[in-house]
């Protein structure tokens, strides 16, 4: 009893120290990568913690392999946004503009009242409150209210808003995003002209967004912070 006692208390130590290794992310919002590890971790970690004559390094050895490959594949995402793209996918927008794409909810499998239940969950009631959904690549859902829509609403003022579209990151760490760009309508030559004019070089830019109405920011990479 001793022996299973303290095998369990070293596996469910090892398993801590691998969730904290792999990131606090792991805790929230979990990836594709990160739930498949995840999952993993549990199942290997159960065979010597159930079966004492089980080696107690046959569960630590494959969870240490598996921390190693998360790392290695986490590293690649961070350095290479198309891998990032080929393991957990792209975030996909559900509703533009006030319009539903039917076509993206088909793909996703995604019913009516799966939309309408996240909706919820983001305190919006009404469809026709929304501009855009994008199905982000953890599965939750970000939502923009129309600007009328809003909790100091310009509807109760009887003010017109203007709509600047979504303020989308057009680059991200010195990679310019085909995707941003074409949620704010905007091209790779717009983004070029703006860093020829600002006087930057697209590999010191570590965020810039934009939106519809050609407004826009960014933000340098500290030094020594370059990849």
């Amino acid at each position: 009893m001793i022996i299973s006692i303290i095998r369990a208390a070293l596996l469910y130590t090892m398993i801590i120290l691998a969730i904290r290794i792999m990131g606090k992310r792991q805790i929230s919002e979990l990836q594709t990568s990160e739930l498949v590890v995840t999952l993993l971790i549990s199942d290997i970690a159960a065979i010597p913690m159930q079966d004492s004559a089980q080696p107690l390094v046959s569960g630590i050895v494959p969870i240490a392999v598996l921390v190693m490959a998360e790392i290695v594949i986490s590293a690649l995402m961070l350095k290479h946004s198309g891998f990032r793209k080929l393991v957990c996918g792209s975030p996909i927008i559900l509703i533009n503009d006030g319009k539903v794409d039917q076509r993206q909810m088909r793909r996703l499998r995604m019913t009516i009242e799966d939309l309408f239940e996240q909706l919820r969950q983001k305190d919006v009631f009404s469809i026709h409150d929304v501009a855009y959904a994008i199905m982000e690549t953890n599965g939750k859902i970000s939502v923009i209210k129309r600007p009328e829509k809003e909790t100091i609403s310009a509807d109760t003022l009887k003010l017109e808003v203007p709509d600047n579209g979504l303020e989308t990151v057009v680059i991200s760490d010195g990679e310019l995003s085909d995707f941003s760009l074409k949620i704010c309508e905007k091209d790779a030559d717009w983004v070029y002209n703006i860093l020829q004019k600002e006087s930057y070089d697209i590999k010191d830019i570590f965020i810039m967004t934009a939106n519809r109405s050609g407004e826009y920011r960014i933000i340098k990479k500290n030094k020594g912070a370059s990849s």
